[in-house]
């Protein structure tokens, strides 16, 4: 996996830590596991963000940072996953969720016609959030999963690679060596 590029771009934990805002967490915030970028921790601040991105609240990020804790992830990674809904993701992956949802619930997908009333909310409150909230859950947990199978399954592919291109290596040096030694002794 691109250790140093992820390295480069999230925040240090010395400088999350300067956040005066965040000294009510005390020592949680000196734990080196949430800051250790390795195969496990980063295959968890996947699963932690992208499950979190597709689900549809508010303070996403907070609850990002307190399941990344939870959980022992990669913490800046986990939070920084969750902007995959952002403003202009969000009304076509929750639409998606939606029609799943209601595919699910074998519920007619209702056409849009909002209107900003207290009765329009409270009416369809339950006849789109109860597909919503089904077809969030399930995609969410669906791609969070993928995704920390598709990290594991790279990171690893990633480190065999290295460690073969290592082992070509030191057979080279060994041949070169060899022939040195042997020209040197001619």
């Amino acid at each position: 996996m691109p250790k140093k590029f992820m390295k480069r771009y999230l925040p240090s934990p010395e400088r999350v830590r300067a956040i005066e805002s965040l000294h009510f967490l005390g020592d949680i915030l000196h734990e080196p596991n949430l800051w250790h970028i390795n195969r496990h921790s980063v295959a968890r601040a996947f699963l932690v963000g992208i499950f979190l991105a597709f689900i549809p609240m508010p303070f996403q990020m907070l609850a990002a940072a307190f399941f990344a804790i939870w959980f022992n992830a990669n913490l800046p990674l986990s939070v920084v996953l969750v902007w995959i809904s952002n403003p202009v993701t969000m009304p076509p992956m929750f639409y998606f969720n939606y029609k799943i949802g209601a595919w699910i619930l074998d519920r007619p997908v209702l056409n849009f016609d909002f209107q900003l009333s207290w009765s329009w909310l409270s009416g369809r409150l339950l006849d789109i959030g109860i597909p919503l909230y089904l077809g969030s859950l399930l995609v969410a947990t669906l791609s969070a999963c993928l995704a920390y199978l598709v990290i594991q399954f790279l990171w690893r592919r990633k480190v065999r690679s290295d460690w073969q291109e290592r082992q070509i290596f030191r057979l080279r040096n060994r041949r070169l060596a060899r022939r040195n030694s042997n020209r040197q002794s001619s």
